[in-house]
């Protein structure tokens, strides 16, 4: 395709005051201890004014100091900060939280909820929370963490999204009412990332309840979406989930389909399950033949891969963090350091950004704070150190602060070209922006363990680790631990060596009875056995139609193949064979 893209440098936005740890004359790197202290303070000037002005609501309205519910009436604010609070140290509000959540939310509602955003914002919230509990200094009932009250609200809130799911081609509708369902004249018509962006969070809830209904209705939903990709291996952004016929045939990395990409690598670590990084691998083979220019990656037409939209989203920006995660840490670089420029620009992402004209798009000129940016700067600085990341977690501390500071809280900023301000401080500012801030300056943060350090719990099924790292951000950001995931469940090949003890016992028991019997009898009966074939041959057979056993001791976690241990490192290198 003869299309090639020239960015202009632009305006770049007034140079904001140098303050203490920022680059002097000399070049030095942003000093991460002053910006920790930055960030803990905003995250506490945000969060005391939702919970002075705006709780029990959703989120805070900065400007007019109140609050106000926006998807669902879940003191959501208050969900979304809670792992938060851990990581920045404070046990004692994370405590207190806990038991303010268990008192006053109730999923009992007739409220029309988003099921994407419920998922990720409340389940992931609750989940995360929950396997945080321990760590935080909850004291967790026994059978933790395969029981729990945080666990119990996750599961109540997942259960009041499975009649979503119930379709023709098992991908969800993108509202549901939590007290009756679906309602009858609900739009079938759901985006991609709304279909796809379930497995992390519902994979867990399956593992730690043992009721598989929701990692299977996430399985389904991927594959229907993998089935649907046309024929240059591409998928639109928005699907009719009662005949799986595309709506919108943009196909790209940003809004609207951005976290079925994220899920699929993701799931693939979490849950260490080839199939899903097959497809992702897939995919990405198609996104850079297709949409990838000079480092940029734009919108095409899905079935001829012809450039519909020349535009960079800023719900695109979590690709380099993606990217980090299996191993592409090249093409990461390059790609966010062409962001980068952007937020250069204009002192934050602007929601649309024009590649060729190098400005705003009309009526997408703003930035609700999003992390997006700011997380692949975490990532690609766990995986590279290149201090270039830490002066991204500079400019973004200065900036928000300068340009988006009010009395209470952080206003959304309407415009990047005048700074005028929107009345919402969205709840991810709280659950991601932040977090990853300060993640970014806190190279010692327990989320970023290597393994060096862990908990080993002792479960009703045995004991297993925990707290040992590679944490699984879902796409609010809340961290799960994957050693959770064999906490609270016998493994299928433990119940194969279960039955071959059983067996085993009853064989020799069964052959000393028959031995008995020989001695009074002309022999022992034999059940009936197949058309030329006898018993033992029968069993045998389906013996070898089981799954291969893995030698797993019974009582611990089985050991995390070394590819996922290089995850805790920023990234995952793919064994070729």
């Amino acid at each position: 395709m003869p299309f090639r893209l020239l960015v202009p440098l632009g305006l770049l936005c007034a140079l904001l005051p140098l303050h203490h740890g920022a680059p002097g004359p000399g070049g030095t790197a942003p000093d991460p201890a002053h910006y920790r202290e930055r960030v803990k303070a905003m995250f506490y000037h945000a969060y005391d004014s939702y919970l002075e002005n705006a709780f029990p609501y959703d989120e805070l309205r900065p400007l007019t100091c109140d609050g106000h519910d926006t998807w669902g009436s879940f003191s959501l604010t208050l969900i979304d900060a809670l792992d938060t609070l851990l990581i920045l140290g404070n046990v004692s509000e994370f405590q207190r939280v806990v038991e303010v959540l268990q008192d006053n939310v109730d999923f009992d509602i007739d409220v029309n909820a988003s099921v994407f955003e419920t998922n990720i914002r409340v389940v992931g919230g609750l989940l995360s929370a929950h396997l945080l509990s321990k760590k935080a200094g909850v004291e967790v009932e026994a059978g933790w963490p395969c029981s729990g009250p945080l666990l119990r609200m996750a599961e109540e809130a997942a259960r009041k999204l499975l009649p979503a799911f119930q379709t023709p081609t098992g991908m969800p509708y993108g509202t549901v009412n939590l007290l009756h369902g679906v309602n009858p004249g609900e739009t079938p018509v759901t985006c991609t990332a709304g279909i796809g962006t379930f497995i992390v969070e519902f994979a867990t809830l399956s593992s730690l309840t043992g009721d598989p209904v929701f990692e299977d209705v996430a399985r389904v939903a991927l594959m229907r979406l993998w089935e649907s990709r046309s024929d240059i291996g591409l998928v639109g952004n928005h699907i009719d989930v009662l005949t799986g016929k595309w709506v919108a045939q943009d196909s790209g990395i940003g809004a609207g389909v951005d976290s079925y990409f994220e899920y699929l690598v993701k799931g693939a670590i979490l849950l260490q399950d080839k199939k899903l990084m097959a497809m992702f691998l897939e995919y990405n083979k198609a996104i850079r033949n297709y949409t990838r220019f000079d480092d940029w990656y734009l919108w095409v037409q899905m079935y001829k891969g012809t450039v519909s939209m020349p535009v960079f989203q800023s719900l695109e920006a979590y690709w380099p963090g993606l990217q980090s995660l299996i191993g592409d840490i090249d093409n990461a670089m390059r790609t966010f350091l062409n962001y980068y420029t952007v937020w250069k620009q204009f002192g934050g992402l602007p929601e649309f950004y024009n590649i060729p004209q190098g400005y705003t798009v009309e009526k997408r000129e703003g930035y609700p704070l999003r992390p997006e940016l700011i997380e692949s700067a975490m990532y690609l600085y766990r995986a590279t150190g290149d201090p270039t990341l830490l002066e991204l977690g500079r400019d973004a501390v200065e900036s928000i602060e300068k340009i988006s500071k009010v009395e209470c809280g952080f206003a959304t900023i309407k415009d990047l070209r005048d700074h005028k301000l929107d009345n919402r401080m969205e709840s991810f500012f709280l659950a991601e922006t932040v977090k990853y801030l300060y993640l970014l300056f806190d190279p010692t943060n327990f989320i970023h363990n290597n393994g060096s350090t862990f908990d080993a719990v002792i479960t009703p099924y045995g004991e297993c680790i925990l707290g040992a790292g590679g944490y699984i951000f879902n796409t609010e950001a809340h961290p799960i631990d994957p050693a959770a995931l064999h906490c609270c469940q016998r493994l299928k090949e433990e119940q194969w060596e279960v039955e071959d003890l059983m067996r085993e016992f009853y064989s020799l028991k069964r052959n000393r009875s028959r031995f008995q019997k020989k001695t009074m009898s002309s022999g022992p009966w034999q059940p009936p056995a197949g058309p030329g074939t006898s018993s033992s041959e029968n069993e045998d057979e389906a013996r070898d139609k089981r799954p291969t056993k893995q030698k797993i001791p019974l009582l611990s976690c089985p050991s995390q193949p070394f590819t996922s241990k290089l995850a805790l490192l920023g990234q995952v290198f793919l064994d070729s064979s």
